[in-house]
């Protein structure tokens, strides 16, 4: 059975097909696991045919812990899970189009061996192993026909993007610069020209970490919506968790050290933490793929992050909460009180080092965004919007903390954290 698929880009036929699927979904979610099962099926579909911000919703909820209840998590996350590596297609004939039309000229003046059927696909593109004409095996990454229209009908769609955001944290629906924010994230990953500048400076961050691989970049064969890269091959994180313990601590720890010395060291935050991006390897490496959310951190929210992590080192609650105030821009109040102890409940991994991230960990976080929600409701909460940068870094709790409850194992984040800090000169 093919799994092509033209993407819907009209917003009025997108919003229909997500009415018809949220109608589906709530119902189901009441009655019987075998109605619930169904309606993950039909998710599944419906959002990977959408693509686009549709269908980051579905890969979310594929492995992000607490989003859907416990009696249907196993059926939705079964049935979600092949959003990350195998959404519906685009034809042959349409990639090859856009390969030649961004590239200017036939795929054999640039590639010696080209594969019409696609390693994977995902919301917004989809890769194809090649072989360029010097000998390199790359895989190329081709965006999806008509994508750009769909996520700009999505963009319009106020109640699209405040499920998203939704998704990130507690937010004031008001508050422009946080739908600003958002669009501006989602915006820039139809860019690949970006990526490829991102993915080569991840790629110069990490060099010479001999647990940390990023394929290199191919200029001559990118553009706007291409991206060649060095092909790397790997297990999914679903093997790697059959691994034994000292393999799973050492590929936890790993993954810390590339995300936590991405944000404190190299400034940027790669935002899309979804378990498809990472390829294990037999001697203990991760390839890192996919760097097309990446948010830059600086000014007050860096020194601020780097104070509230060293704290957490030092075991210092009193300069963690308030490097985390400062951060917030708080100043008393309910909101307040919340959210320091939920972040304090975040850093756990840290001040209780060794931790080992489980899934009840993370379903308890994301359990406590939805009781801050609650507190929005109510008036004198003291809630202050999120400050610019900060939307996004929720996901290193729903999304990033879900990958490590998946390897189930205690590591010492603590110890990565201080060598990375003295390896820069921060200690």
């Amino acid at each position: 059975m093919t799994t092509e698929r033209k993407v819907p880009e009209g917003r009025l036929g997108r919003i229909r097909r997500l009415a018809g699927l949220g109608a589906r979904t709530g119902a189901s979610l009441l009655l019987n696991r075998d109605a619930g099962a169904r309606a993950a099926a039909q998710a599944a579909e419906v959002l990977g045919t959408m693509r686009g911000l549709a269908a980051k919703v579905g890969q979310m909820a594929s492995y992000i812990d607490g989003m859907v209840p416990d009696s249907h998590r196993d059926a939705y996350q079964t049935a979600l899970r092949g959003l990350r590596a195998a959404a519906p297609t685009s034809s042959p004939q349409q990639i090859r189009r856009v390969v030649e039309e961004e590239l200017a000229g036939p795929i054999a003046a640039r590639f010696a061996e080209w594969e019409d059927t696609p390693l994977a696909s995902a919301s917004i593109g989809q890769v194809h192993r090649a072989r360029l004409l010097d000998g390199r095996q790359v895989a190329v990454k081709v965006q999806h026909p008509g994508i750009a229209g769909a996520i700009a009908s999505d963009l319009q769609n106020a109640g699209m993007i405040q499920g998203l955001v939704s998704m990130l944290g507690p937010q004031n629906l008001n508050s422009q610069a946080v739908f600003a924010e958002v669009k501006q994230r989602f915006e820039e990953e139809l860019d690949y020209t970006l990526e490829a500048e991102r993915q080569t400076y991840f790629r110069g961050l990490h060099a010479g970490d001999p647990l940390i691989e990023i394929p290199e970049v191919v200029p001559a064969c990118s553009s706007r919506r291409v991206l060649t890269t060095t092909l790397a091959t790997g297990t999914s994180l679903e093997e790697a968790a059959t691994a034994p313990p000292a393999a799973r601590r050492q590929h936890a720890e790993t993954l810390w050290r590339f995300v936590f010395k991405g944000n404190l060291i190299g400034r940027m935050f790669n935002a899309d933490p979804h378990p498809g991006n990472y390829l294990f390897q037999p001697d203990g490496r991760i390839v890192f793929l996919d760097f097309g959310c990446v948010q830059p951190i600086g000014g007050e929210h860096l020194q601020q992050s780097r104070a509230a992590h060293k704290a957490a080192l030092r075991g210092d609650e009193a300069a963690f909460t308030a490097a985390i105030t400062r951060l917030l821009g708080t100043s008393g109040g309910a909101y307040e009180r919340v959210m320091l102890t939920y972040l304090r409940r975040c850093f756990e991994p840290l001040f209780g080092a060794p931790f080992q991230i489980t899934v009840p960990y993370v379903k308890s976080l994301v359990d406590a965004i939805v009781d801050m929600k609650r507190l929005l409701l109510k008036k004198d909460s003291g809630f202050v919007p999120p400050q610019e940068g900060l939307v996004f870094m929720n996901r290193l709790q729903f999304g990033f903390y879900s990958v490590l409850a998946r390897l189930d194992v205690e590591a010492d984040y603590a110890a990565v954290e201080h060598r990375f800090f003295a390896e820069a000169g921060l200690a």
